[in-house]
């Protein structure tokens, strides 16, 4: 027994610091700065790093929407943090991405009781596996839909109170280095000929990054700046749909080494929401709470067509 605890104890050690060095490079939100009298969205508000987000923008005394998907999620994430932070400035709304009404309505709402709103998060997301198909409210594909669609629309339909606030306010759109695995497929965005070896979760996130880009160039005129932004592997509900229990065999080493925590996962798009040396940038992409270079290769062509495409795909559904 003394033999083992000999090579135990030393090995624990180990694997702790690596970790620890591991943590180290991850990057921290390391500003203070306060958001008193600015009004903040963070979608997908009531778990993993949207819950993060929003309790450290009320900690730094700003109003924070949280964007539900059900009202009562979104009231219960209100007592989570209220119980924390007793001034907190919370704001429970439903708002259900895989809706195009449920967005308009959220937009509706927010524009009538804010005029300005200075930070938006576009956060939500789900993943699920590509053995069935699952669409929408709308018919659209689920990643598609939820993950890039109902941001675009989203974003779009508020940018009047974002262009209404006397500094830069700011866009964070919540990509992945998994975009660098994805395609877009101009002429099956709603991946109807998919096959099962496509990523559509990548596909999504890749969509999100052009997103980011294109309105990036459509508002810089507008006083909005806008941040992609990748929060790294992070132990979340997000892939409860794709792991299965036998998984976590082979993950959980990886996982040791890899994975953050929500509250980690949270430090870039805090950072891209908050750090006032990013004021001049907008468009660009970061990982770590600095500036990714993507090996992803973007073109101007397939941003110009898929923010078209998006838009007609919305127009259709809304009859418009």
């Amino acid at each position: 027994m003394g033999h083992l605890a000999y090579y135990f104890l030393p090995t624990i050690l180990l694997l702790a610091l690596i970790r620890k060095y591991r943590e180290s490079k991850w990057g921290k939100c390391t500003n203070a700065v306060q958001l008193n009298g600015k009004t903040a969205i963070v979608t997908g508000a009531n778990s993993g790093i949207g819950l993060e987000i929003a309790k450290e923008l009320a900690a730094r005394k700003a109003q924070v929407i949280l964007a539900c998907r059900t009202l009562d999620k979104a009231k219960e994430t209100c007592i989570v943090i209220q119980q924390n932070q007793n001034n907190a400035s919370v704001i429970p709304m439903e708002l259900d991405l895989s809706c195009l009404k449920s967005i308009e309505q959220f937009a509706e709402d927010v524009k009538k009781n804010h005029k300005e709103i200075h930070i938006l998060i576009n956060n939500a997301g789900v993943s699920y596996p590509n053995s069935r198909r699952i669409e929408t409210i709308d018919n659209f594909e689920i990643h598609f839909g939820v993950n890039y669609l109902g941001h675009f629309h989203l974003t779009n339909l508020l940018l009047e109170p974002l262009s209404n606030t006397s500094g830069k306010s700011r866009v964070v759109v919540v990509a992945s280095s998994l975009h660098e695995r994805g395609e877009i497929r101009l002429d099956d965005l709603n991946s109807l000929q998919v096959s099962h070896r496509a990523n559509l979760y990548a596909n999504s996130k890749l969509a999100n990054v052009y997103f980011a880009q294109q309105l990036a160039q459509k508002t810089k005129d507008m006083n909005i700046n806008v941040y992609a932004c990748c929060p790294g592997w992070v132990y979340t509900g997000l892939f409860r749909h794709t792991i299965k229990w036998y998984h976590f065999f082979v993950i959980t080493p990886v996982a040791f080494f890899f994975m953050r925590s929500a509250r980690q996962g949270a430090q870039t798009p805090i950072y891209c929401a908050t750090e006032p040396d990013l004021e001049n940038e907008t468009g660009l992409l970061y990982r770590d709470c600095k500036h990714y270079n993507s090996k992803a290769i973007f073109y101007d062509n397939i941003s110009t067509k898929l923010w078209i495409e998006t838009e007609n795909m919305i127009n259709r559904v809304l009859n418009r």
